[in-house]
């Protein structure tokens, strides 16, 4: 009787403290522990490595969808986009950020993780002779993957590219 007090004992306390949000042993989601960065701080970091960026409404924000905004974008997601410009060694041009009009999900262009950007000979040849193709996205899109977890998908026009982290800043 004695042994079965105690396994229920350290089952409660072993509950409490894994349980998500509450207890000490858990973390955060890497959705919910993403450090969010302005517009400023963002264009200020892509100026530094030569990475421009531009709008088809020539605007930045947020809440239009012809605008390119990186309000709310995570640090790694820039960091991410400072670390593939140099790898690849050309010109890298950013055509959607965390502006509105995108799909949504956890992992969605609104919540900071995603970057489009402009195709180019150089960045193609790049992600599809550097990463590892895995094959369709949902919406029929091919995608390939860095060894960091990141994930680039051709859209045809553009690379939708979804930061998981900073790809190795």
């Amino acid at each position: 009787m004695r042994l079965r007090s105690l396994l229920s004992a350290l089952g409660l306390v072993l509950g409490a403290l894994l349980a998500p949000g509450f207890g000490v042993l858990t973390a955060a989601s890497d959705a919910q522990a993403a450090t969010k960065i302005t517009h400023a701080t963002a264009t200020s970091m892509f100026s530094s490595r030569g990475i421009t960026w531009s709008s088809s409404g020539g605007c930045s924000n947020r809440n239009v969808a012809t605008c390119t905004s990186f309000d709310q974008l995570n640090l790694a997601t820039a960091q991410g986009a400072q670390t593939l410009r140099g790898a690849i060694g050309c010109a890298l041009n950013i055509t959607g950020g965390t502006e509105t009009g995108h799909a949504s999900g956890t992992y969605s262009h609104w919540n900071g993780y995603k970057l489009d950007f402009a195709k180019s000979t150089c960045l193609t040849n790049y992600v599809k002779n550097t990463f590892t193709y895995i094959g369709l996205r949902g919406d029929g899109y091919p995608q390939w993957q860095a060894g960091s977890g990141n994930v680039y998908a051709d859209e045809g026009n553009h690379w939708d590219v979804t930061f998981y982290n900073c790809g190795g800043c």
